[in-house]
Order: C-alpha cells, then structure tokens, then sequence
C-alpha cells in the first residue's frame, strides 16, 4: 500500500464515529480509502445507512495530521500494517463484519496454513488450571498450532509461555498500542514472544490505555482463531465476552468444566451448561469436534513397533486399522464378540499405548 493510501486508511480507521464496518462499506462503495475523502460530505451521505453522525470529524484536517503523526510512529518503530484487502491480512478474521480494517504487528508472525487456537480465562488461575493448560498445549503440540491469548494475567500468560516452551509460535493480542506494554511485570517475556510469534493491536500509539479496549481487543482473538478455550473463569468476565463473540462468528467454543464450588469455574459451568461450548477434558475433545488429525511423534512410533499383541487384541487391532475411528459396538459386532470383552480389551490395549479413545465411545489405533 502507498503511503497517501495508508494516510487516508488511518484518517478512516481514526474517525470517531464511523466504526469498521461502515468504514468497510465507503470502502467497497468508492474502491479506495483515498477516493472517499476526495467526495464530498453530501454525496457520501446519499448512501443508505450513512448519517451525519457517523461522519463527524471526519473530513477534520486535524484527522489528517493524527493520521501523519501516526505513520511516521509506523516508520520509525518498523511496525508492520496488516489492511483488511492485503494478502497477509490474517484470513479468518476478513470473515468478522467487525474486523479492524487496520491492523498493526511486531514480531515474526505467520499465519499461513497454520491452525490457530485462542486460549483466555481468568486472570487469578489456580493450580490446576495451570496444569491443564500446560497439559493441553504440550499434548497438541505436534500439530504445531499458533496459540492465540491477550498477555494478560493468569491463563493469557500461561498459555504463551506453554507455547514458547514447546517451541510453537504464539500471538498477543494488546488493548493499546505498541508503543506501551500491559501488565508492565510482562515486559520480559516480549522478545520470546516476538521471536516466537508477536503481537496484534489496532489500537494507535496515541490511544489512552483503558480498561474498555479489552472489549474491543477481544473481537481480534475471537476472530484470528479456528476455536475458543476457556480454560477458567468466575461468573462474569472477559473471557466469557471473548467466548460470545467467537460464538457470533460460528467459531468453535470449549470451556473446561470445574468443581460446582470453585468460583473459577462457574464461568465456564455456565458455558457448558448453555449449551454456547462443548466440554473440554482433554486434547481428544478438541481434535474431535475440530476434525484435527494428531499424528504420532517418532517416539510413539517406535514405542508401536515393540507392541505385543494378544490375539483378540490384534483382531480388533487389525480392524480399527483398516475402518478408522469405530464406536465399540461397531467393534464389538464387527469382531464377534460381547460389548463387555471388548471394552475390557480396549482397556488393555490403551494402556500397551496401541489405541486410544475419543469422544463419543470411538476408538482409534494410535
């Protein structure tokens, strides 16, 4: 993009009033950022849900000095701007109605052909929630997915550090601009993470942090991703407004149940019990209902081939291996023998690390 075009793209994205949506629709109306600030105000107002609300300021000059001084804050900091029509703007989130027409990075991101998962929740993690998101990430780490969070507190952190340390790359997604850093006590995981993935933000250099941007912020790690996971969260939160949005977009929720008595997990009980998020145990839920295939590492490859197998179990071995993932009546009809012979044979040959279950009482060979 030319930089008079990126002028007029940061006038736009700075207005007001105007919103990305509509700014979206002057867009396509007039085929250029640069185009509508060369019409006049009336003529952009014969356009139907356009009203003068919506275009105050606009035409400000002091809209175009904003914008000057930002671009120059672009140049000197060597930001990357990501515009909505660009090639290596993030593909999932062109689909969003209210996807920023602008968005600014830093770091060595790539999203091409990569599943991305978003992971949020509550700032005061316990325990066990680190654990399992620790558990989870390392358990999908060979699909090499990019793992999208906020760089906040608790399981935001949590979930980017996991990603670093099993060398997968990761995406902050800030609620200011990068000329600052929030929570501060995070600064020093920033170059990790730049070399390691980087940071997201359609906010400006010039935008006064509040707490509100984190609304807005969310809409990016909703709209980046292939699925949502709660991993905890009290009753109310932005997590729960992260899992709203991603459920807006047909995006894919999970929530991670809890004790009933624990207040960080009513949050996600709520969810659950909604129906707006399937339960998440364990990795295997999330490659079901994502239709993720998880091949096996080198290790689990070796460990197979010193696999021995007792006659019953190759049977049923040799039969999951030809159909794929089958359901255990399937198998058990299929091998000609009881439901509980076989159930009690899969048991064995989970534990030997030969199978091993899925949701909805299917099993496949590993």
């Amino acid at each position: 993009m030319n930089d008079p075009e990126l002028l007029s793209v940061l006038a736009l994205h700075n207005a007001p009033n105007l919103g990305d949506s509509t700014a979206k629709k002057l867009i396509r109306h007039f085929g250029s950022a640069e185009a509508i600030f060369k019409e006049k105000p009336a003529s952009i107002l014969k356009i139907d849900g356009i009203g003068k609300i919506r275009l105050e300021g606009l035409f400000d000059s002091e809209r175009f000095k904003a914008a000057e001084g930002e671009l120059k804050f672009i140049k000197n900091n060597k930001i990357d701007c990501h515009y909505y029509q660009d090639p290596d703007y993030p593909e999932k989130l062109k689909h969003c109605i209210d996807g920023p027409i602008l968005l600014f990075s830093r770091g060595t991101i790539d999203l091409k052909n990569r599943k991305i998962l978003s992971i949020v929740g509550t700032r005061k993690i316990t325990s066990s929630g680190i654990e399992f998101c620790e558990k989870l990430i390392e358990e999908l780490s060979p699909l090499d997915p990019v793992i999208v969070s906020g760089f906040a507190y608790g399981v935001d952190i949590t979930a980017q550090k996991a990603a670093i340390k099993n060398q997968l790359q990761t995406i902050g997604c800030l609620a200011h601009g990068l000329n600052q850093i929030y929570p501060k006590s995070h600064a020093r995981y920033i170059s990790q993470i730049e070399e390691n993935g980087g940071f997201f933000t359609d906010f400006w250099s010039s935008d006064t942090f509040d707490r509100n941007n984190f609304l807005k912020r969310n809409r990016i790690i909703a709209g980046l991703s292939e699925a949502i996971v709660v991993i905890e969260s009290a009753e109310k939160g932005g997590s729960l407004v992260t899992a709203d949005i991603a459920n807006s977009y047909d995006r894919e929720v999970f929530a991670v149940p809890g004790r009933p008595s624990d207040l960080q997990s009513a949050g996600c009980l709520n969810l659950i019990k909604s129906q707006n998020a399937h339960v998440l145990t364990s990795a295997a839920d999330l490659l079901y209902i994502l239709n993720w295939e998880l091949k096996p590492t080198v290790k689990e490859i070796q460990k197979q081939l010193f696999i021995e197998l007792e006659p019953h179990e190759q049977l049923i071995y040799d039969f999951l291996q030809d159909k794929g993932k089958q359901q255990l009546d399937h198998i058990s009809l299929n091998c000609k023998m009881p439901t509980f012979k076989a159930a009690g044979i899969l048991l064995e040959m989970e534990l030997k690390g030969a199978i091993r279950p899925l949701p909805g009482k299917l099993f496949e060979v590993i």
